[in-house]
């Protein structure tokens, strides 16, 4: 048998192939590539399981970046509270170590007591300070020039420490420090506190009050000078110290 027998017995044996079969193949290719994709519906049945998903993650990114953020608010609140406090500590440390310096001054007598403070006058640059207290000084315990030249007029106070200098003796003072002494810059220094009547009525007319704690900073070496523009309102306090106060 040659090859053109075998060619021909080789079709009579190979089925033949309908376009009912075309038709088989195609639809199983269709098939298979429908179980092997999602459909259009399952595409878009998943686009909002994403966004959800995705939602849910800026959501709680949020969420701790406010968790952050209050909890390092409340660290610098309570680092602010710790300064503040730690600020107040420090000055009234300051204080009790400027009146441990006045220890003496609490022995003194009145007549002392006013040449002790035209003492610390002098050291800081006055001219022509005087102490003229005594009967009939109306107010006036200590007179001077200060380093520029205005005329101050102290009245001094050598009181103990747990008592206070009320409103009266600073109205007092204020009605003869100007009209009888001339003063530029009227002073009352006080070995004790003032009131706060006394304070605000002080801040008003312009009087310098030195209680016993800028007393204190004078005579551990603060220049009279830098106390005379401060602020009476902030500059001291009307509370009164124990007697056995340090």
């Amino acid at each position: 048998m040659n090859g053109h027998d075998l060619e021909r017995e080789d079709a009579k044996t190979r089925p033949v192939r309908t376009g009912r079969d075309d038709a088989r193949i195609r639809a199983v290719g269709i098939w298979l590539r429908w179980m092997g994709s999602p459909t259009d519906g399952e595409q878009q049945a998943s686009r909002p399981q994403k966004e959800d998903d995705s939602m849910g993650t800026v959501l709680l990114v949020a969420l701790a970046v406010a968790a952050i953020g209050t909890v390092v608010t409340k660290l610098v609140h309570a680092g602010q509270r710790e300064a503040q406090a730690e600020k107040a500590r420090l000055a009234e440390e300051a204080r009790r170590q400027a009146r441990r310096s006045l220890d003496s001054v609490w022995s003194m007598d009145d007549r002392q007591f006013e040449e002790y403070v035209a003492d610390l006058c002098r050291r800081d640059g006055c001219t022509d300070v005087k102490r003229v207290g005594g009967a009939g000084d109306l107010g006036a315990d200590v007179t001077g020039l200060l380093p520029d030249g205005r005329r101050i007029v102290i009245q001094c106070k050598r009181y103990a420490k747990h008592r206070t200098v009320g409103s009266r003796d600073i109205q007092t003072f204020n009605g003869t420090a100007r009209a009888e002494h001339g003063a530029d810059v009227p002073v009352f220094v006080a070995s004790c506190v003032f009131t706060q009547p006394a304070r605000d009525f002080a801040a008003k007319h312009q009087l310098v009050l030195i209680d016993v704690n800028l007393l204190g900073f004078w005579n551990s070496g603060t220049a009279l000078i830098s106390l005379l523009d401060l602020d009476i309102g902030r500059s001291g306090t009307n509370r009164k110290l124990h007697p056995d106060h340090d």
